[in-house]
């Protein structure tokens, strides 16, 4: 059984090779010290905004700092726990979402006894938008609503939220109003974003079909974690129709977003991971692109360690993503900046 799954990632992989050639130069590491993920370029690519848990902070807190790793600041917002934040049009405000409106303390999140499994928690999250004086709070459902990401050119932006009893992506104005919901298939949708023409939109999901599986989902829900289930990558249009599945290989595919040029999505995936010793597909995430229309691939990394969240900048020159790379401390999750080359 293990081979045959062997056999299957490998034909996958090796038998539906993009054409093109794309690899990372000039590898730059922009964060040092203690664990940072979701790193997101502002409106000119100049600078990015990602959060970071150090300084003996018990949760993540927001920082900034030039793409050449200059100007390194924190965000003046320090209340609670952060996450998932992202600039909007022309940098007028910055999205995130934070614990801050329950106090000052870091909420206490469930952790699992089993240290090989890979979880991340659903705080009660409540979506800001923050001008550089003033925070607004643009939801109020207790439960989660993060993974805010905006529209390339209207005022909107869509989000994912825990308020209706299952995860489901949605979408709201700037200001809060206008709230729609995208998705309603029971199970798990999130990190979504838009494409750069903003027609469609891309999201990684996992819908329980078993009742094993719907159990195990209630389960999730319940301790507000969601684990490493074989999450998959969909395309659609922007209101949530002509549902398409780019993935299926029983790993856990993962924070995808758009190449700029519409026709590729760049994520990240276990899916050449796989332990037999433990029949499950492992903690080694690397980051790959799939063109939407052949559904072939391109790797985009080679470690034996954790990439993720990659995102492209607005002309596809410049990819920043989250990695276990840093020789200096290998146990920690740091931000780096490479050139995509294209031969």
């Amino acid at each position: 059984m293990y081979n045959f799954r062997l056999l299957i990632s490998l034909l996958f992989i090796f038998g539906c090779q993009e054409s093109k050639s794309y690899h990372l130069q000039n590898v730059t590491q922009l964060s040092f010290l203690g664990d940072n993920g979701e790193a997101y370029f502002n409106a000119d690519n100049s600078k990015v905004v990602f959060q970071s848990k150090r300084n003996n902070n018990e949760c993540d807190k927001l920082y900034i700092v030039d793409i050449d790793g200059k100007n390194f600041s924190e965000f003046p917002l320090k209340d609670g726990a952060f996450t998932c934040a992202y600039y909007s049009l022309n940098d007028s405000y910055i999205f995130f979402s934070s614990t801050m409106h329950l106090g000052k303390d870091c909420p206490e999140i469930y952790k699992d006894p089993n240290p090989r499994k890979y979880i991340w928690p659903l705080r009660n999250y409540e979506i800001y938008r923050f001008d550089g004086e003033e925070a607004i709070q643009l939801t109020d459902y207790p439960g989660y609503n993060a993974e805010t990401t905006i529209h390339p050119t209207e005022e909107k932006v869509i989000f994912t939220s825990l308020r209706e009893g299952d995860i489901n992506l949605y979408e709201m104005d700037y200001n809060g109003d206008n709230v729609i919901q995208i998705t309603t298939e029971y199970g798990y949708d999130g990190g979504a974003f838009y494409s750069p023409e903003g027609d469609r939109i891309v999201w990684r999901a996992w819908y329980p079909s078993t009742e094993e599986e719907k159990e195990q989902w209630k389960n999730n829900l319940s301790k507000k974690f969601i684990e490493s289930v074989p999450l998959d990558i969909y395309v659609a249009d922007r209101d949530g129709s002509n549902k398409q599945r780019l993935t299926k290989n029983g790993a856990t595919n993962w924070s995808p977003s758009w190449h700029p040029d519409g026709k590729h999505i760049v994520f990240s995936s276990n899916m050449d991971d796989w332990r037999e010793d433990y029949n499950a597909y492992g903690s080694n995430f690397e980051i790959y692109m799939i063109n939407i229309k052949t559904k072939k691939l391109v790797r985009l990394t080679n470690n034996k360690t954790f990439d993720s969240f990659p995102v492209f900048s607005k002309d596809g020159k410049k990819i920043v993503f989250s990695s276990n790379r840093d020789a200096l401390n290998p146990r920690n999750t740091n931000i780096f900046i490479a050139d995509v080359v294209d031969k």
